[in-house]
């Protein structure tokens, strides 16, 4: 997983929208979408909400 993928994975755990991890990164939101679809295989899930399970302690 790139470095730029980790950061918007990490964003989307805490709840950010995509325009906000965009706006936060100096991205597009479509391109913060893409990270997210190219990440949660790699993490194996399919969900924001799974995400936050995976990644809250």
């Amino acid at each position: 997983m790139s470095a730029q993928e980790r950061e918007v994975v990490r964003l989307a755990a805490t709840g950010a929208t995509n325009r906000e991890i965009a706006t936060h990164l100096f991205l597009s939101p479509r391109t913060v979408g893409h990270h997210l679809y190219r990440a949660f295989p790699k993490l194996g899930i399919s969900s924001r909400t799974e995400l936050a399970d995976l990644l809250t302690p």
